[in-house]
């Protein structure tokens, strides 16, 4: 889990080095392209090509259609807004997924899990800002509406992993992505540059092998013990921050990050101690 987050953390960090250039579309579009080969390479040598017509299409093209709309927002945010900040906002998904599982998955979550969500929401509260001199902004919105949109799709992706396999679903979302990414963003297609194919082979590589480390890590790891090391990610950003462009987070951000931390690994404590009652 931990070299999953430090590959997502250089993936994001090329991702923000191209939207100096790029349009926030197009960046989504790229990830998604340049991930494609080595995500066909994969599925072929794990000989899953078999049945790949025979899946639920609704949830996959939704699945697409989310997916597009989260990298398109966070792209977008990363160009406005530093790594710190954008993670920071992120970390809110948890709460969001097990807000959502109550309405889609039919969950019970209890007073406690309710009081960390709301918990969870005032961390993204002092994170924005809303004073208008903040973090109230385009930038810090479209981060908020990724982790909307990446929650809901992690409630699709729980559902459709009941009857299809993890390999379909990563091939069927790469494909589905590249295409409707690239669709929407040929209007304003901006020609690319030879001197960033180094960047689009290391989005490439980041993007594959962070996906394989955290695939690895849910297989092989508890969730309770596996899922806090997300946060690390925080680490990362303001290490690539400085390092890139020389900024560090300030006392908002850090004070958000804590709160939102805090609730987000309580909430994860409290669903393994649940579920080891319910099914010792």
């Amino acid at each position: 889990m931990l070299l999953a987050v430090a590959l997502f953390s250089l993936m994001d960090t090329v991702m923000k080095l191209l939207t100096v250039h790029y349009p926030a579309m197009q960046v989504a579009a790229l990830r998604a392209l340049c991930s494609l080969p080595l995500v066909l390479a994969y599925i072929g040598w794990r000989g899953a090509f078999r049945g790949m017509f025979k899946v639920r299409w609704p949830l996959h093209l939704l699945r697409a259609v989310l997916g597009v709309a989260m990298l398109s927002l966070f792209a977008f945010g990363l160009k406005k807004l530093s790594l710190a900040e954008a993670y920071t906002i992120f970390f809110i998904a948890p709460a969001l997924i097990t807000a959502l599982s109550v309405v889609f998955l039919k969950e019970r979550v209890n007073a406690a899990r309710w009081t960390a969500i709301g918990v969870g929401l005032v961390g993204v509260i002092v994170v924005l800002r809303p004073t208008g001199e903040g973090m109230l902004t385009l930038g810090g919105l479209a981060i908020l509406g990724a982790a909307a949109f990446y929650a809901v799709s992690s409630i699709a992706g729980s559902i459709l992993g009941r009857t299809d396999s993890g390999e379909h679903m990563v091939l069927w979302l790469m494909i589905l992505m590249s295409v409707g990414a690239c669709a929407l963003a040929a209007p304003g297609w901006v020609p690319i540059r030879s001197s960033e194919m180094l960047l689009l082979c290391a989005l490439s590589v980041t993007g594959f092998l962070g996906q394989l480390a955290i695939t690895e890590a849910f297989n092989k790891g508890e969730a309770s013990s596996i899922a806090p090391l997300e946060y690390s990610a925080l680490a990362w950003g303001v290490g690539l921050d400085w390092l890139l462009w020389q900024t560090l987070p300030d006392r908002f951000t850090l004070l958000g990050a804590a709160i939102i931390i805090a609730s987000g690994v309580y909430l994860i404590g409290h669903e393994h101690h649940h579920a080891t009652a319910e099914h010792p």
